[in-house]
């Protein structure tokens, strides 16, 4: 692959995420994640694609009424090493409510991903909550 043809295949896997985490499609999400890759968010933080599912599973209400969500990333900036890349984002996530739409956080991904066969896959996520909303999340205990 080429430099174009990399930094596409990095933007798929940030699309990827998202339609996988807003179709509760957890198991399919986690596999995004090198066996040592890393979720980490204010939330609290997984490792390994089992772990990262199971730790959706807990954080993350099923799709319905009042809790659907979407995932948006934007401002995506790729800096690619060989078969690592650094990839930092912005996120919003607006999510449903009684009262419509509201914006449930705004964010920054800070990513690195490796090359993993002919695939990229996230070695770490680390969210940072640059504007907190009411998230509509479930809390997740120690």
């Amino acid at each position: 692959m080429n430099a174009l043809e990399d930094k596409d295949a990095i933007r798929e896997l940030l699309a990827e995420y998202c339609f996988l985490l807003d179709s509760y499609r957890l198991k399919e999400f986690g596999q995004l994640f090198l066996e040592s890759g890393e979720w980490v968010s204010r939330n609290g933080s997984a490792t390994g694609p089992a772990g990262i599912e199971q730790f959706m599973r807990q954080l993350v209400p099923e799709p319905g009424p009042g809790t659907r969500r979407k995932h948006l990333t934007a401002n995506i900036v790729i800096r690619l090493n060989g078969d690592v890349a650094e990839v930092t984002s912005n996120f919003l996530v607006v999510r449903d409510t009684g009262a419509g739409p509201a914006i449930a956080v705004a964010g920054t991904y800070h990513d690195v991903v490796a090359r993993n066969g002919a695939s990229w896959r996230f070695k770490s996520r680390q969210l940072t909550h640059d504007i907190a909303g009411e998230s509509g999340l479930k809390p997740v205990g120690p």
